[in-house]
């Protein structure tokens, strides 16, 4: 495969940079205990880490949009407070940015968390340094979709769109990107599997963090 070229490089943060399925998957029960809903088991939670949650609430719950809110408000209860320490970094992502920076690539994470939950788990784990940009949902501005976060990590980096490329776990990475105009890197040992990743037409597939590094 020729090399790729682009310069600035965006991140995922669940299931990209952490493997945040615990704390996430609590929260989601947490939840249901305060909506009055049946607890699910773990393994059939784990579609919840990733996609933007109002979407989740909605599409796969079922939920009106008033309710959906109380749930994200029930989420963020826990999350916010226990959920996002339940979390660990990737083996190899610290070696991966550190490898990117050294080529002169310029990073960024671009992710569907809440932007201050995001800069805290980057801080938490002291890998914040290596980002120039932490973008994340920020609905109260209407900053609620994966584009819409790539789009002001993008501008707030005064990024020429062709020399970005996003890297993240889950085909609403990959969407995301597109909508946008730029490529998507979908990595197997996130969330997601080579199966959907070709299904939404990923650009490229990496199997580990090194193999992200040798693509440039």
């Amino acid at each position: 495969m020729e090399k790729l070229k682009q310069s600035i490089i965006l991140f995922d943060l669940d299931g990209t940079l952490t493997d945040s399925a615990e704390g996430v998957i609590r929260s989601a029960q947490h939840m249901q205990e305060k909506m009055g809903i049946s607890k699910w088991a773990d393994d059939d939670l784990k579609f919840i880490v990733g996609p933007p949650l109002m979407k989740t609430f909605t599409e796969d719950f079922q939920m009106n949009r008033e309710d959906a809110q109380r749930a994200l408000e029930f989420f963020r209860e826990r999350y916010a407070t226990v959920g996002l320490f339940e979390n660990k970094v990737y083996d190899g992502i610290p070696e991966m940015l550190e490898s990117l920076r050294k080529k002169g690539k310029r990073l960024a994470v671009a992710t569907s968390k809440k932007e201050e939950t995001a800069v805290r788990i980057l801080k938490h784990f002291g890998i914040d340094g290596f980002f120039e940009v932490i973008g994340g949902d920020n609905r109260e501005i209407g900053r609620d979709t994966k584009a819409k976060v790539i789009e002001y990590v993008l501008e707030t980096m005064k990024a020429n769109k062709g020399d970005a490329v996003m890297v993240g776990d889950r085909k609403f990475d990959v969407e995301g990107a597109h909508l946008i105009g730029i490529p998507c890197i979908a990595i197997e040992y996130g969330y997601g599997g080579r199966e959907e990743f070709e299904a939404c037409g990923a650009d490229y597939i990496g199997a580990t963090p090194q193999s992200v590094v040798d693509m440039f």
